[in-house]
């Protein structure tokens, strides 16, 4: 900044890695926060020379998600195997690749800032911060871990216009204040500039409660008059490290049994029993442990829908195998009758990216799967039920939920193993964002995790039942069955990437001004 050296711009920066984690999910989780968490950053973006938004962008960058991710290095080293000396750097080197999106935004909303009035850059730069969430989000790597607009998931009420434009939507208004009490802070032109950019401020976030409250009570009555299906969740609570172990598979199996006929002597009985993701711990075509399963099923008369990997021949005739991460529908008799597998694979766990460009990574990720992806189409049905099914972190992505929606899904099920996280801040961060899915579709969520959170969500993202962490549970609900297609599923969802067009072309106009 003028007259201030590139240390104090780093420190005054910081301020923001402090504000955010005081704000999200999993750390201090005081929301108001939010409001304010990014201006000390974007101060330093307004002010700063070239050198000194770079330096901050990746300080604040590195040091957000050092914060929100630091869990990976417990996931690497308790189960993947891997010493400190490798988790660490992996850690470090992921919050770089993160921090480089904030980089880069820092960079061209420095450059905005001189070249277009502060009422652009109002609009210019949440716009462009949600463009470059996006952009970390689409790709087979994607990770849109805790963007912004997952700040509020614990406020419902806050949330309900993400059935508009989705989390994204949020993300623009949050930054849409940090901008403007920036623009506020670095702006000398007097109260009339701060009039021009308060009025339309005030005003979205006045359409915004409005609608937000409207929509809250139209939903909550909409919901008393809907279908619904008894569903129940079980929780078993099996030790990741045993998992695999042919000596447990069966003490397994047996754990799910039992807690499920213990729940089908409740007074409302389910018509359909959720386990886990991988519950099943065995490729489960002809293999003898599905025959306590087929007797639970057939004496009580219910379906299941289970996490299970599954394999299947590339073709007919083909020797090459093809692995899955899947879930198993089956019905009362035993028989799976519809099978889906996990489309968006996680990178170095499921599968390793760009193999065959980088071979001198593969003994570091030994443990790592070699699944194949699957497909999006034709929802499992179970009764009045057409389920779309989200298996483990598949939740975060708001295009997968709309895409089962689209496909004509009325209600979805989020099977997982948050086991590997342990009593880390990542149970509570992905159970937060699966919330915004609920609002954003309206559709109500069953969430089945090996060790929690479990639970029920409903289309209003509110949260019912939820388990604890790490002990065995199981619960039974009457899940709401809603049919609405919301204004994000029919076309809100491209406002994320209409974002980063426009800003791209601002990006053009800024060089062409420059020259």
């Amino acid at each position: 900044m003028k007259g201030v050296t590139t240390c104090t711009a780093v420190l005054v920066s910081s301020i923001t890695i402090l504000l955010l984690w005081l704000a999200m999910p999993g750390g201090g989780e005081f929301w108001p926060v939010l409001a304010v968490a990014c201006v000390p950053f974007l101060v330093v973006v307004c002010k700063g020379n070239r050198k000194q938004v770079v330096l901050c962008g990746i300080f604040v960058g590195t040091g957000h998600f050092l914060v929100q991710l630091y869990w990976i290095v417990f996931v690497l080293g308790q189960y993947g195997g891997l010493p400190l000396f490798v988790t660490i750097p992996a850690l470090v080197l992921l919050s770089l690749y993160m921090a480089g999106y904030v980089m880069v935004f820092g960079l061209l909303a420095n450059r905005f800032v001189h070249s277009f009035s502060p009422f652009v850059c109002l609009w210019i730069f949440p716009g462009l911060w949600v463009g470059l969430d996006w952009l970390r989000s689409v790709s087979d790597t994607g990770f849109p871990w805790m963007d912004l607009g997952y700040g509020v998931a614990l406020v419902p009420l806050l949330f309900q216009s993400a059935d508009v434009l989705g989390h994204y939507g949020l993300t623009f208004l949050i930054l849409l204040l940090n901008t403007f009490f920036a623009l506020l802070i670095v702006n000398t032109n007097g109260k009339k500039e701060i009039i021009r950019l308060a009025v339309p401020l005030v005003l979205v976030l006045l359409i915004t409660a409005v609608y937000s409250g409207w929509r809250w009570q139209q939903v909550e009555k909409s919901l008393q008059d809907v279908e619904v299906i008894n569903v129940a969740v079980v929780q078993a609570n099996v030790d990741q490290g045993q998992k695999w172990n042919p000596e447990r598979k069966e003490s397994t199996v047996k754990s799910y049994v039992d807690q499920s006929r213990k729940i089908m002597n409740q007074t409302v009985r389910p018509e359909l029993l959720v386990w886990p993701e991988t519950s099943l711990p065995f490729y489960p075509v002809h293999h003898p442990l599905l025959g306590s399963i087929h007797r639970l099923l057939d004496e009580e008369q219910v379906m299941l829908l289970s996490g299970a990997p599954w394999y299947e021949r590339e073709t007919p005739g083909s020797k090459k195998i093809l692995f899955y991460n899947s879930s198993l529908l089956f019905d009362s008799k035993g028989n799976i009758i519809a099978r889906t597998s996990k489309s968006q694979l996680v990178p170095f766990g499921e599968y390793v990216p760009f193999k065959r460009f980088i071979p001198f990574i593969a003994p570091l990720v030994e443990a790592a799967g070699n699944f194949s992806r699957g497909e999006i189409a034709d929802p499992p049905a179970c009764k009045n039920a057409r389920i779309g099914v989200l298996i483990c972190f598949e939740s975060i992505f708001g295009g997968i939920s709309r895409k089962w929606v689209d496909a004509g899904a009325n209600l979805l099920v989020n099977i997982t193993n948050d086991a590997w996280y342990g009593k880390s801040s990542a149970p509570h961060q992905t159970l937060g964002m699966t919330r915004l899915r609920a609002v954003e579709t309206r559709r109500s969520i069953v969430r089945s995790a090996n060790t929690g959170f479990s639970g029920f969500i409903d289309p209003m993202g509110r949260v019912h039942q939820v388990s604890p962490l790490f002990v065995p549970w199981e619960a039974n609900r009457q899940v709401q069955i809603m049919e609405e297609r919301t204004l994000f599923v029919r076309g809100g969802y491209l406002f994320a990437p209409f974002c980063f067009v426009l800003t791209f072309l601002f990006g053009i106009i800024t060089l062409r001004k420059q020259k």
